[in-house]
């Protein structure tokens, strides 16, 4: 009895007993990270099915095919006579995780313990999985419910705006019926009338395009995806553009160069994250968020945008309406311009350029920066005569008036391209189609 004792004291000072088992060491190994001892059967058992686990008491890595036998400990536990261990057992409560269950041969005695704490971690595990389940589905309702009042507030606003503008008109006709019978007219209640108009008008394309933005940021996952158009094809003087262009504002005469007329799209793999590209990929619009466009190796790291089409032969024309940007670039581009290269200060591109503080219209190839001394153009035509060898840039009023003609030197297909100043405004440029003849 007094043996058993010893060893008693002898195992709470040298900790004999696995952390596994809670049982005296069978076939000792020791943990080459950490240097925690286990039995070899309950820590084989522990990183079952796992090729890299964590120490059960320091939660240090550590890997199974590195275990080292600990021979120190299993010299000193052959030293104790097998009476004394048998003794010793005796008198501990018995559990199902024995010393015997550190073996191969008894290894179903821990079966049930076993059972029950993966059931508890099953149990855990569903639990978690549960409560997360729930956190996503009320976030997802949240923002729905937010998009949906932003949505009713946007149009509750039009409506208003809708409204005044038809109470403005009936002003108008009231007071056009007065001068009529009067026979004086109001100069000054007709440019008060007229100043209304055109802050009612802003306000309703301010509203309209924070709308879209709108949309573009919260909707950007259940919205279909913009696609290009199936097929292009070669617009000749009958053809017709497709229906989305409609909406498109027209020139109000019909341009010289409408024969050459191309139908161009912004395209997507070429287009910077913060630029969002609507009406069926024609208006590029400055986002205050990035846009969700799939991974492409040619996407710009500039707030710029090239075209899907490139014109290697011939002659072709497009126009783009620049009034809704303070600062902007127009021209053509080769297709190897550079992810990081602006529009304009590269040997293969060629442009015209507004730039808004500086209020001043230039003309940019290979670095260099021609003044026009020219005002800012609504709507820029492009012209691109490759027999020639020459691109020419137009301001669209109610006729075309030459800016700038470069001389291009290429053999290379070329592309339109555009640039935007600042990502930090609402600005957008819209594709245009000219009226033909």
């Amino acid at each position: 009895m007094a043996a058993v004792i010893e060893l008693e004291r002898l195992q709470r000072v040298l900790e004999l007993q696995c952390s596994c088992c809670l049982q005296l060491f069978a076939e000792p190994v020791r943990l080459t990270g950490c240097g925690h001892s286990f039995c070899r059967g309950c820590i084989l058992r522990y990183c079952s099915g796992r090729p890299r686990a964590l120490c059960p008491l320091c939660r240090r890595p550590f890997e199974s095919q590195h275990l080292r036998p600990n021979r120190e400990l299993a010299a000193l536990l052959s030293l104790i006579p097998r009476e004394l261990l048998e003794n010793l057992e005796t008198q501990q409560e018995p559990e199902p995780c024995g010393a015997a269950a550190c073996n191969d041969l008894s290894s179903a005695g821990r079966g049930p313990g076993e059972k029950e704490y993966t059931s508890q971690i099953k149990s855990q595990i569903t639990k978690y999985f549960c409560c997360m389940k729930e956190y996503v589905e009320r976030q997802e309702r949240n923002t729905l419910m937010f998009i949906e009042q932003e949505q009713k507030a946007a149009q509750q606003k039009i409506e208003e705006t809708i409204h005044q503008l038809t109470d403005i008109k009936a002003q108008t006709s009231d007071l056009s019926e007065r001068q009529r019978y009067e026979g004086s007219p109001s100069t000054i209640n007709k440019i008060t009338l007229d100043e209304k108009l055109n802050v009612v008008k802003s306000a309703v394309e301010d509203l309209k395009r924070k709308l879209e933005i709108l949309l573009l940021e919260n909707y950007a996952q259940q919205l279909p995806p913009v696609q290009p158009p199936d097929s292009y094809q070669e617009p000749s003087v009958c053809s017709s553009p497709p229906e989305s262009a409609a909406a498109i504002p027209e020139p109000s005469f019909s341009s010289q160069f409408s024969q050459w007329a191309e139908y161009v799209t912004f395209d997507p793999t070429r287009v910077h994250e913060r630029l969002a590209l609507t009406a069926q990929n024609r208006r590029v619009v400055v986002s205050s968020h990035p846009t969700t466009y799939q991974p492409s190796p040619k996407r710009f790291y500039i707030s710029q945008v090239m075209c899907s089409q490139g014109f290697s032969t011939g002659s072709h024309y497009w126009e783009v309406i620049t009034k809704d940007s303070d600062g902007w670039a127009v021209g053509v581009a080769h297709e190897m311009i550079g992810k990081k290269e602006k529009l304009g200060r590269t040997e293969n591109s060629w442009c015209v350029e507004w730039l808004g503080p500086k209020k001043q219209l230039s003309a940019w190839h290979k670095d260099q920066e021609t003044l026009l001394h020219k005002d800012k153009p609504l709507k820029v035509g492009v012209f691109l005569e490759l027999q020639k060898k020459t691109v020419s840039f137009y301001s669209i009023t109610d006729k075309e008036m030459l800016l700038h003609t470069f001389e291009i030197s290429t053999s290379h297909p070329l592309y339109p391209a555009f640039w935007l100043y600042t990502l930090e405004r609402n600005g957008s440029l819209t594709l245009s189609q000219p009226n033909r003849r």
